[in-house]
């Protein structure tokens, strides 16, 4: 049987024919209902075949395109693409087995993050079309990595609600440990992927922290938004003189406090606050540090929100160049894929401006290779972490 064929309108199909994998709802002519996750072709007005895609009626992605002219997805098209993604994480990281081992439409599997973290998985889908192949997917899994003891599917994200999907957590397959134990530049971790948030650890700041650690020697550190101390434990394992971190959640300051005691970190502390009640109140004592991270979940995730958001980040970072000592540093981070990095440059520059602090951008980080970019989509370049020497 012969797939159900969507056809762009006309002078709509440029971004797509360059091999952006959206297709919008409202590029599509109108055609018939389709249930939601089909396959289906997807063709110009003039008939060119942009190949086949997983279509939701749902969405405003229409259809996320697969760049395949096949006829049907299998596990076999499953194992193919995982298996080329590993390929690049083994290379990159040939010691290591916790990464993201797909990152959706960067690795031809729109929709689809799957973490891995040693033996163990977190998947999440984030369409329809994945979704409804959840079963096919972890078969898939257990072909490439067959000493796997367990998956998880993390389906939390809001973006389950735009495609229609329920929110929930459940194992698909074997057993998940309360904690499991991985390494990152030679500190230990223990992750929690049935308890922690997103998928049980941030692996796209896997460099930032590494150069953070090189900057760390005989400093005293301020990590803020520690989450579970990652920052703050290659700061420590840097050299630094004293390591706080701060997070407003008590799960994440007991994990940190685990982790650094599992390492023997004897100047990590870790304080449950309000970031930015925190530091308006170390302004207020007078406190300083030598660095300061920040590191802030996603002020905003759309357009709307980006003139709000700007003030969140303009608050924090004129608060933390305020406690900065002299001949400091700044690392600042942001995650939300709207806030570029010129956007945040100018940020961080208007608010030392205006309390007259001197910057000096020295460094320009970005997100883990394990989160690849695919250069024709902006929306997977989202991480970006920028340090300021601070006179």
């Amino acid at each position: 049987m012969s797939l159900p064929i969507l056809q762009i309108k006309p002078n709509m199909h440029s971004r797509i024919r360059e091999g952006h994998p959206w297709v919008f709802a409202e590029s599509l002519k109108h055609h018939d209902p389709i249930p939601s996750g089909s396959i289906v072709r997807v063709m110009t007005d003039y008939g060119y075949d942009c190949g086949i895609g997983l279509y939701n009626p749902n969405s405003a992605i229409a259809v996320r395109l697969l760049h395949s002219h096949e006829e049907d997805v299998t596990i076999d098209f499953f194992v193919a693409r995982l298996r080329s993604a590993l390929a690049i994480r083994q290379r990159v990281y040939p010691t290591m087995d916790s990464y993201r081992l797909c990152f959706g439409e960067s690795d031809e599997l729109p929709g689809l993050v799957i973490d891995r973290y040693g033996h163990y998985c977190a998947v999440q889908c984030l369409s329809a079309g994945m979704d409804y192949r959840l079963d096919i997917i972890v078969k898939a899994l257990l072909i490439i990595i067959p000493d796997l003891k367990g998956v998880i599917a993390k389906h939390d994200s809001q973006l389950r609600i735009k495609e229609g999907l329920e929110q929930g957590e459940y194992i698909v397959f074997g057993e998940i440990p309360d904690f499991i134990e991985i390494s990152e530049h030679e500190i230990r971790l223990r992750v929690s992927l049935l308890h922690g948030q997103k998928t049980g650890y941030f692996l796209d700041q896997r460099l930032n922290r590494a150069w953070v650690g090189r900057l760390s020697q005989g400093m005293d550190v301020l990590d803020c938004f520690t989450n579970q101390g990652g920052f703050a434990l290659h700061a420590a394992q840097g050299g630094a003189k004293s390591v706080l971190g701060v997070d407003s959640a008590a799960q994440a300051i007991e994990s940190s406090k685990a982790n650094a005691e599992l390492n023997g970190f004897t100047t990590c502390t870790f304080q449950q606050a309000d970031v930015f009640d925190y530091l308006k109140q170390a302004v207020h004592d007078d406190m300083s540090w030598d660095i300061i991270i920040l590191d802030p979940p996603a002020f905003t995730k759309s357009k709307a929100t980006l003139a709000r958001a700007k003030r969140g980040y303009a608050e924090i970072n004129r608060q933390a160049l305020k406690l900065i000592r002299s001949g400091g540093y700044l690392v600042t981070a942001s995650c939300s894929q709207h806030l570029t990095v010129q956007m945040l440059t100018d940020i961080v520059q208007a608010e030392s401006k205006r309390i007259n602090r001197k910057l000096r951008l020295i460094h320009i980080g970005g997100q883990s290779p394990c989160h690849p970019i695919l250069p024709i989509m902006p929306e997977t370049s989202y991480l970006k972490c920028l340090t300021f020497a601070v006179e």
